[in-house]
């Protein structure tokens, strides 16, 4: 539900002066944030905590970047235990290698929750 701070009607105007680079830098957020310069304003002025300005082109850059890197590691992992498995029916594969598995995995495991809270998170927050 909107804050009703927003929602009643709106009678007064507000000016502002801007240079040629200003202008453009506004529009510019104007575009990547897809919300009107006179919600930029307000919320930046009035600083609306529920509200956040976010860069959403550059946050799903970065949330893309961050789902290739775990993609790289899952393959990563698929092929250790591939080779693992290929050691162990060979009778090769020695305790301290699974070991050091486990360990690593255990670890990636961690930072992959992590992860997983933290883009929720941000979720939450883009949601307002």
């Amino acid at each position: 539900m909107e804050n009703a701070r927003y929602s009643t009607k709106k009678t007064h105007r507000f000016e502002l002066r801007l240079s040629e680079q200003e202008l453009h830098q506004f529009l510019e957020l104007e575009k990547s944030l897809g919300i009107s310069r006179s919600d930029i304003v307000r919320i930046r002025v009035l600083k609306n905590s529920s509200k956040m300005l976010v860069n959403t082109k550059e946050l799903l850059h970065q949330l893309d970047q961050i789902g290739a890197e775990l993609g790289r590691a899952g393959n990563n992992i698929n092929q250790l235990a591939r080779h693992a498995n290929i050691l162990q029916k060979r009778g090769q594969l020695g305790p301290d290698v699974i070991t050091e598995f486990t360990s690593l995995f255990s670890e990636y495991i961690k930072v992959q929750q992590g992860l997983e809270k933290s883009i929720r998170q941000i979720i939450r927050l883009m949601r307002g």
